[in-house]
């Protein structure tokens, strides 16, 4: 009976502390080990704040047009070479957990609670774009090019 209880003692405090693991926080940015990426901490229109620890101002929604602006800026602003998230790597930072927004708000704060556009098109109608949702945790590649969403950007570590 002890053994069992000391058994899924040790398996909770290891489940939860998976998702945690696999994220260094460096500042403005989050190194992801899983993905094997950095991610930006702030959506874009956000600017991190070392000494509120946050990412203030308001965040952006951009179509895709946009995007390529945005992206372009940051390249020339931060060293390394920014881009969309696939489908994938957006999904990996989805909380099912969490209350609320469903993304870890400590390593993520102030993230809105709507869709963020990923770089892939949908397999199924090529017209459409991959979005993950954090209000709800799920994909949908529903969303033409010309709708504004939210944005997070990756680069490769």
């Amino acid at each position: 009976m002890y053994k069992n209880q000391l058994l899924l003692c040790f398996s909770l405090i290891f489940a939860s502390n998976v998702f945690a693991s696999n994220f260094i926080d460096k500042g403005f940015y989050v190194v992801d080990l899983k993905n094997k990426i950095d991610w930006l901490k702030c959506t874009t229109g956000q600017q991190w704040s070392d000494e509120k620890n946050t990412c203030q101002g308001l965040a952006v929604k951009l179509d895709y047009k946009s995007i390529n602006e945005a992206n372009r800026q940051l390249n020339e602003q931060i060293d390394g070479t920014w881009r969309l998230p696939t489908r994938k790597e957006l999904e990996s930072l989805v909380c099912k957990s969490c209350q609320g927004t469903k993304i870890d708000q400590e390593l993520f704060p102030n993230t809105p609670a709507e869709p963020f556009w990923t770089s892939q098109k949908n397999w199924w109608s090529p017209k459409f774009y991959w979005s993950v949702n954090f209000f709800t945790g799920h994909s949908y590649g529903r969303f033409v090019p010309e709708k504004e969403l939210f944005v997070r950007f990756v680069r490769d570590r």
